[in-house]
This record gives structure tokens, C-alpha cells and sequence, in this order.
């Protein structure tokens, strides 16, 4: 007797952590955009009211709180990701032919997405980076939170100065897959409704 209930995709930790996330981004983009304004690193300031914290204390005070937010959900993700061999089997293998092929079909804009089960080699390198980026975001915050805790990283990333330009690079990145995600969702709303029910 077959069941007409649709199949499950995503996994109730993985939407608890995908949410989280979510959340714990944007308050350390919009917090950070305002400490970046206190010390730019170039010839311009992001809008007011596109930052978070209202002034630099009020905005580093809310960058920390949502650092520990995304760290711990990080670390629950990437540990129930690796364990559960999910990631495995999401990710990989991964295929250079396959990437430049889905690439070209994504520029022409015939990329499908008819299956929301499975991901593309476009999904799976955007994903994979922005776990990347995740990591590269953390390493140089470190140095700039606990410069003098941390000297090796310090050293390793060149400096304290070439941190904070890793920072904002990292960030800005990290904001186009979030652009990028979410016109991907609007495309295909469906992808939405899987990650809210998980199926």
C-alpha cells in the first residue's frame, strides 16, 4: 500500500540549524557593517540604516552576542553533518566537468532544479564554500577580537591589518551566496517549503 506523503528531505536538525544560522548571519552582517563604518577600509560607509547596534559599542555588543549564537550552531551543524554522513552524500564526489557544464547552463539560465533531493554541482561548490567562508570568517575575527591571544593565527594571516581585510573579503562573499540563495528560493519557492516542513 503506498502513501501519498510527500518524502522527506531535510532533517529536523538541519532546519533548526539552517534557521539559526540564518538569523545569526544577518545580525553579524548588519552589526558589522556598522563596526566597519567606525574604521573603514575603503572610501565608503554602508548606509545606517542597513547596520545593526545603533552606534560601535551597541553594534560590537551584538556582533559578539551572534558570534556565539553562530559558533555554537556551526559546530552542532558540521558535527550532525559529518556523523550523519550527510554531508558525504550531499557534497561529494565532486566533478570539474559537471561543475563547468552546470555553470554554462546556469549562465544560459536553463539550470534545472527539478529535484529538490539532489544538488546540482553549482549548489555543491556554493555550499561548500560558504562552509569555507564560515571558517575564514572565524579565523580572522579571532585575530581581530584576541590579536595578542591568538599571535600564531596573527602571524599566519599576515598581520592584524591583513585580517581585517580577510574579514571584509570573507563577508562580502558571504553576502553574495546570501543574495544568490535567496534568488535561487524565489526561483524555485519550493526549495522554501522543504526547508520549512522537511519534505
Amino acid at each position: 500500500m503506498s502513501s501519498s506523503r510527500p518524502e522527506k528531505i531535510h532533517p529536523l536538525w538541519l532546519r533548526c540549524c539552517h534557521w539559526v544560522n540564518a538569523v545569526a548571519i544577518a545580525g553579524m552582517m548588519f552589526s558589522g557593517w556598522r563596526i566597519y563604518n567606525a574604521s573603514p577600509l575603503f572610501d565608503f560607509d554602508f548606509p545606517a540604516s542597513l547596520t545593526l547596534g545603533g552606534w560601535l559599542g551597541g553594534a560590537l555588543q551584538w556582533h559578539f552576542a551572534m558570534m556565539w549564537v553562530l559558533v555554537i550552531n556551526g559546530a552542532v551543524y558540521l558535527t550532525l553533518g559529518i556523523l550523519s554522513g550527510r554531508f558525504r552524500r550531499k557534497f561529494f564526489p565532486l566533478s570539474v566537468r559537471q561543475l563547468r557544464d552546470d555553470l554554462l547552463t546556469a549562465l544560459r539560465g536553463k539550470l534545472q532544479h527539478a529535484d529538490v533531493r539532489h544538488y546540482n554541482m553549482v549548489q555543491k561548490l556554493a555550499y561548500l564554500s560558504a562552509i569555507v567562508l564560515g571558517v575564514g570568517l572565524l579565523l580572522s575575527g579571532l585575530v581581530l577580537w584576541k590579536s595578542v591571544q591568538f599571535p600564531l593565527l596573527r602571524e599566519m594571516l599576515g598581520g592584524y591589518e591583513a585580517a581585517r581585510y580577510i574579514h571584509f573579503f570573507c563577508m562580502s562573499a558571504m553576502a553574495l551566496f546570501v543574495i544568490i540563495h535567496l534568488l535561487m528560493v524565489l526561483l524555485v519557492p519550493r526549495t522554501l517549503l522543504a526547508m520549512l516542513r522537511g519534505r
